[in-house]
């Protein structure tokens, strides 16, 4: 299988994992909802996921809410999985002059710095309960981070009858499973709430390298290692504020606890916190506007690559939401070579059944993100 046809994969069915030294999680994108509207859920997510977004969501309304859900992302910088598909395609027999040069293309598009992928996902059951103010939620689930890069640059030679074209990529990921229990409150007729998250964390970590040969299809699957298993205990907290019918304002500060998981090959790997606020605005009841920001810079698993995301996005609900039309985009404030992705999204509800989904599209650098969760609301 190729190299980008396995990253894609491994990103929309939400299990690709790769680990490192010290470093913290990005803030992973997690339903189709908030994925459709670019990525923002800190003031908008008052449903189960708000056990992820922002827990003083789950105090916004009393319903009950029981969803499954997955989500992934992959980016893919400067190309890099179209050099390696080339790679894998690469004839090594031709020692031509024009393949030679080839071989030196290959490579010379591999090396680039800046030059990865960098792969996030989720998935998971979520549960929201409420008891009048009162609001609890559940959540058992999975999210992944990680990333590729070339460890070993990527080098032509010709040896006898054969050009050869080798080479190496590290792979380092975090998959964090976990169990989180919420709590949450609102008061003043729902103008502010506050909720706490506390989530029992298995960290496994990967640290893997993945060899690259001309001519030989790459495996990414059978190189990521055996993962490092261990336990942690993190804590998110949240507010909302909704100073009108209208307006909204929420900020969550998640693992501010700095929970601790053991790396590969000895040390640690700490979690930092990870602080993001939100807006979201009601021009009209079927209509939102809404916008996230990082407050921190977030450390990924590539090394030079930070994640400060921007995301803005819409939804126009119509029939009662029986259709829901999301539109957004974000941007990696401290990624350069990454531009503005647009995203979509749609959801149906049918009494107390709801199906969404939602995706986005990097045409520049053909990264891919795709999201879908099923649910019952009551």
């Amino acid at each position: 299988m190729s190299y980008h046809r396995s990253v894609l994969a491994l990103a929309i069915v939400v299990g690709f994992m790769i680990p490192a030294q010290a470093i913290a999680l990005e803030f992973v994108t997690v339903g189709p909802r908030a994925m459709g509207m670019g990525g923002a859920g800190v003031a908008v997510t008052t449903d189960a996921l708000a056990t992820y977004w922002n827990p003083a969501g789950l105090a916004m309304t009393q319903t009950v809410d029981v969803r499954i859900q997955g989500s992934g992302q992959v980016i893919d910088r400067l190309g890099i999985a179209d050099a390696v598909h080339d790679l894998e395609k690469f004839n090594t027999t031709d020692i031509s002059a024009a393949n030679q040069a080839k071989a030196q293309d290959i490579a010379d598009r591999i090396n680039r710095p800046g030059a990865t992928v960098s792969v996030n996902g989720s998935a998971g059951l979520y549960i929201k309960g409420h008891l009048g103010e009162h609001a609890f939620g559940l959540n058992v689930s999975d999210v992944a981070t990680g990333g590729g890069f070339v460890s070993n640059p990527v080098t032509p030679a010709l040896v006898g009858s054969n050009v050869n074209l080798t080479g190496a990529m590290g792979l380092r990921a975090l998959e964090a499973r976990q169990i989180a229990f919420s709590y949450a409150y609102a008061f003043a007729d729902k103008t502010f709430s506050i909720g706490v998250t506390g989530k029992i964390l298995q960290g496994a970590s990967y640290n893997g390298n993945m060899t690259l040969n001309g001519g030989t299809d790459v495996s990414i699957t059978d190189n990521f290692g055996k993962p490092t298993i261990s336990t942690a205990f993190g804590i998110d907290v949240g507010a909302i504020y909704r100073p009108s019918s209208w307006l909204r304002f929420g900020a969550v500060a998640k693992d501010i606890n700095q929970p601790t998981f053991d790396a590969v090959g000895g040390g640690e790997l700490k979690l930092s916190p990870q602080v993001r606020a939100g807006v979201a605005v009601n021009p009209y009841s079927s209509l939102t506007l809404t916008a996230d920001v990082d407050a921190t810079s977030n450390k990924t698993f590539v090394p030079g690559v930070k994640s400060q995301i921007l995301s803005l996005g819409a939804e126009q609900t119509i029939f009662s939401e029986f259709l829901s039309f999301r539109v957004g985009g974000f941007k990696n404030m401290k990624d350069a070579g990454t531009p503005f992705t647009p995203t979509a999204g749609l959801g149906l509800r049918i009494f107390a059944f709801r199906a969404d989904v939602g995706g986005g599209y990097d045409f520049r650098e053909q990264g891919a993100l795709v999201s879908g969760s099923l649910s019952l609301t009551f």
